[in-house]
């Protein structure tokens, strides 16, 4: 399946019913004076989360949605009937905005959360409403109002709690499908993964956590580099980040740097969240040896917290990163519930 996280769309919801003219004529009613209906309300459109749905594929092929208009008013008095609403549904984890302003209109986040996007135009007025002592036959209505219009981008930001990130090749697919039961594609070269991948992990309670792999990063992807601009979106829901270092890098300090920077210059307060770092690959270095101590407690300075010697591919190390992201996420439950 193709993934999409960026879409544009246009919303229409519908004009009001029109007011009408009527006056009433009934046998044994002399007299009877205006009866003409209000008309009804049109409808609206609505975004509803769906956890049914992964992407925004859909609205590659359907980019306009328009509601009911409501009917017009009857004799009698009868007022017409509203438009039925338009309901559209989108991904839970979905970011809507106006395309024009950029203005933030609502993020979809729990399944069955709504956001009416366009309202419906309301009914215009028949003759009845405009009676008075001074006019007892009016001989007027009112139009219904149009409907909103409005153009739509939605922005797909993925919903899991642990991002695993770092440079391409540093062995993120690897470790995801070790830890959950997801198969992303797994080869020897950069950007292997062109799409984020999800995988639920197990905790000791029994209780699922969701993880991302996040495409690669490279230098300047804040900017539009590599793969990681269009990417970097998806971490900003997560709560911890995981971040792989290549321990069979050339630099694997210049590498962890790379991510730190990158983060930093896309903001949204990325920099600042909890991350846990593992140096992978270990497997394949001599761990004892002087330079994997001095990367090890290099990086360690920088990030202020201790690094894990990890090895996916071998299953080597694995519990104890595990035990830090539980306990992190468990500080950071208690901590919300606390505020």
């Amino acid at each position: 399946m193709k993934f999409i996280d960026l879409a544009e769309i246009e919303v229409q919801a519908g004009k009001g019913g029109d007011g009408i003219v009527a006056f009433l004529r009934e046998k044994y009613v002399p007299a009877g004076g205006p009866a003409g209906g209000n008309g009804g309300k049109g409808g609206s459109v609505i975004l509803q989360a769906s956890s049914n749905l992964q992407t925004l594929l859909d609205f590659m092929y359907s980019h306009q949605f328009k509601a009911d208009d409501g009917l017009r008013g009857g004799p009698n008095n009868r007022t017409g009937a509203n438009g039925d609403d338009r309901l559209v549904q989108v991904p839970c984890g979905t970011a809507v905005c106006d395309a024009g302003t950029g203005e933030l209109l609502g993020d979809l986040v729990e399944p069955g959360q709504t956001l009416c996007v366009a309202k419906g135009g309301k009914g215009g007025l028949g003759n009845k409403h405009f009676l008075s002592n001074s006019n007892r036959a009016p001989e007027y209505a009112l139009p219904g109002l149009p409907g909103e219009v409005r153009r739509l981008r939605l922005e797909l930001k993925l919903l899991a709690e642990v991002g695993i990130i770092g440079k391409p090749n540093a062995g993120k697919s690897t470790l995801i499908s070790v830890l959950s039961a997801a198969r992303p594609k797994i080869a020897d070269y950069p950007f292997t993964t062109l799409v984020p991948n999800l995988g639920v992990v197990r905790k000791p309670s029994g209780d699922g956590t969701v993880f991302a792999d996040i495409p690669g990063l490279i230098a300047g992807a804040h900017s539009g580099a590599g793969l990681g601009h269009e990417f970097l979106r998806h971490i900003e829901r997560t709560r911890v980040l995981l971040h792989l270092v290549d321990a069979t890098s050339e630099d694997p300090v210049a590498d962890f740097q790379t991510i730190q920077d990158e983060l930093g210059a896309y903001g949204r307060g990325l920099a600042d969240r909890p991350q846990i770092v593992a140096l992978n690959k270990i497997d394949a270095v001599d761990i004892e040896s002087e330079d994997v101590e001095k990367i090890r407690s290099t990086i360690e300075q920088i990030s202020q917290s201790p690094v894990f010697l990890i090895s996916a591919v071998a299953r080597i190390g694995l519990e104890p990163v595990l035990q830090q992201i539980w306990q992190t996420l468990d500080e950071m439950a208690v901590a919300a519930s606390a505020a």
